[in-house]
């Protein structure tokens, strides 16, 4: 059986055995890359809990995480770590996971969790016969016209993410693939900052601004600050030749030799719901819409003006 059949297996198991109802344990989503679970406390409060798995998966372990700063689940996932081997396998991480919350917060081990074992040790029984061989014959090659199916979904999936870094320059790659390794490294120490829904749109806005043509063309450009997501630095270089402040954009570049405005925009961890703060570093401007201290008062950067479905190359 291929790594990505028996993923899949171990997810329809865990699927199976935690509904979004369970009393104690949740899966509320599973997919090949990213499992998210909810453990319930005597008291009702709910933690959720983040697994990323990674593409060679199971010879590398997942990654888990939790926003929570309960330390009973920071030492529960801290304990993940430790792992290695065979019990990498998704399904007893998650066994140990569930297993080491409720022995921690005292409540009996429910019996879901107790059965809950890697579903390929049912295949590596000792009970066989040449008639189970025969009957089993069938499933393998289901089995792996699945399997067949799900690796050209896969390097489908792969395909077109090689077509779009194309379009992306190198250096700019190179920071894309720097932000991947710091998140992982945050992960594993536990000092993750924002939120996982504000990081994975960040990470496909910065990228689609790296693919855009303004970006390309020179109109602006990106930096971010001490390589955080949430805290860009924009040069913003093209403006209208006919607006009085391009006009005052050549003289500064005559008397300062800078003809760009430098803007810098922060996110909160409930981007894109809330809008950025962004403000004007340089050079000072008086009038319009900006503030003393370079805040930019637009209804586009309100909670009532902005849009979830804005991109941030639309607000810049």
């Amino acid at each position: 059986m291929s790594c990505f059949q028996q993923l899949r297996q171990e997810l329809r198991q865990l699927e199976a055995v935690f509904p979004k109802d369970h009393e104690r344990f949740r899966v509320e989503s599973a997919s090949l890359d990213e499992v998210t679970c909810i453990f319930v406390s005597p008291t009702d409060d709910t933690f959720v809990i983040h697994c990323n798995i990674n593409e060679n998966y199971p010879h590398s372990s997942p990654m888990w995480f939790s926003e929570s700063e309960d330390p009973v689940v920071s030492a529960a996932i801290e304990n993940l770590a430790n792992v290695s081997g065979a019990s990498n396998l998704l399904i007893r991480l998650m066994k140990q996971l569930a297993t080491s919350l409720c022995n921690m917060y005292n409540v009996p081990v429910h019996a879901d969790i107790l059965k809950l074992d890697a579903p390929m040790e049912q295949q590596n029984g000792e009970e066989s016969s040449e008639s189970e061989d025969d009957g089993m014959d069938s499933d393998l090659n289901e089995d792996a016209d699945e399997d067949h199916f799900e690796m050209d979904e896969v390097t489908s999936e792969r395909d077109k993410k090689k077509e779009e870094d194309e379009d992306i320059d190198t250096e700019n790659l190179i920071v894309l693939e720097r932000l991947k390794m710091n998140q992982r490294r945050d992960y594993l120490k536990g000092a993750v900052s924002g939120s996982v829904q504000a990081t994975d749109r960040l990470m496909k806005e910065l990228r689609n601004v790296y693919r855009s043509d303004s970006f390309k063309r020179g109109i602006y450009s990106v930096e971010l600050v001490n390589d955080s997501l949430y805290d860009w630095n924009i040069k913003l270089q093209g403006v209208d030749p006919d607006s009085a402040l391009y006009a005052d954009l050549m003289v500064l570049k005559e008397k300062e030799g800078r003809d760009f405005i430098l803007l810098n925009m922060t996110f909160k961890e409930n981007f894109p719901f809330d809008p950025p703060f962004v403000r004007i570093i340089a050079p000072i401007i008086n009038g319009g819409y900006v503030l003393g201290g370079g805040a930019i008062c637009m209804e586009l950067l309100t909670k009532q003006g902005c849009s979830s479905a804005y991109t941030i190359e639309a607000v810049i």
